[in-house]
């Protein structure tokens, strides 16, 4: 069965408080697990979120600040405890080359898997698996930063009531499909005619970022955004200044850019109340989840 959701493993800035770890988050798509920003204890979060460490695929780190990536050789070593031994993709910007080598060759106690390093040293598409495609987009934070996107390919939706009409049931419904077309009673019917457009799901993930047209290319048409939330609205100035989003400012960039669904995250440890960074962002957008630690929040159903 098909399952697409995010599972919210931390939801801290730069420090973690009692209820919030620092940030880090994990997408299931189908057959993938990509852990997204592991920063300091996303080991004992993915335990808490019954999400075992063997079921991650790929690793894509925004930047190399400690908060986004010091949880990197703690899931690496748990990988190999469980028995992993198939390789692990790992997305970065390739500035972070130097700490990403001490990340992977951190302890002496436990090996890493076979990690596959893809430096990213421009915005646009950096990998492709199973009709997916991952984009990075450039941000702008205080170090090299980019935000990834996750985009499933176009299809068609086979419209059940058109198929019957034309008396096309069973195997031949997987040749029309095949084919583009197909002879039903002596006439030739296509695919366009039994099925509609369907636009492919997709994510975007924007952390650690001022506005930025990156963020915005990132987000255009998204189904499910996952934005940072640094500070709240009053907070600009602060926000401009440790190049951060404000709750206002995600809600703003969700609307612009057409996404489906909000996921704020990111929070400064100064404001404890979730729910104020989420009316924040609702001011802008109606379809706004201010996380919590563990949460799951599911991909949107398909337009």
């Amino acid at each position: 069965m098909s399952v697409r959701e995010l599972v919210v493993l931390g939801t801290a800035s730069m420090v973690p408080t009692r209820t919030r770890a620092h940030q880090a988050a994990a997408l299931r798509w189908d057959d993938e697990v990509v852990l997204l920003d592991p920063g300091e204890g996303t080991q004992r979060q993915l335990t808490f979120a019954g999400l075992g460490a063997a079921s991650i695929t790929r690793i894509c780190l925004t930047h190399l600040h400690g908060d986004h990536c010091l949880g990197l050789p703690g899931v690496l070593q748990r990988m190999v405890v469980d028995g992993v031994t198939r390789p692990v993709d790992l997305y970065f910007p390739a500035s972070g080359l130097p700490y990403v080598e001490r990340l992977l060759d951190a302890s002496a106690a436990v090996a890493t898997p076979d990690v596959r390093l893809h430096p990213v040293s421009a915005a646009g598409p950096v990998d492709d698996w199973g009709g997916l495609v991952l984009s990075a987009g450039e941000l702008d934070h205080r170090v090299e930063t980019y935000g990834w996107r996750l985009q499933e390919p176009d299809g068609r939706r086979m419209l059940p009531e058109a198929l019957a009409a034309r008396g096309i049931t069973g195997p031949a419904v997987g040749e029309l499909q095949r084919a583009g077309s197909l002879v039903v009673d002596g006439r030739r019917v296509a695919l366009e005619e039994v099925s509609e457009h369907r636009p492919g799901q997709s994510f975007a993930f924007v952390m650690d970022t001022r506005w930025c047209d990156g963020a915005l290319d990132l987000a255009a048409g998204v189904d499910l955004l996952v934005s940072e939330a640094t500070y709240l609205d009053g907070e600009e100035e602060l926000a401009a200044r440790y190049a951060h989003l404000t709750a206002g400012q995600a809600g703003r960039l969700a609307a612009e850019a057409g996404a489906r669904r909000l996921v704020l995250t990111h929070y400064s440890a100064r404001h404890p109340d979730e729910e104020l960074f989420a009316r924040d962002a609702g001011r802008h957008h109606p379809d706004v989840h201010a996380a919590r630690d563990l949460d799951v929040v599911a991909v949107p159903t398909r337009r």
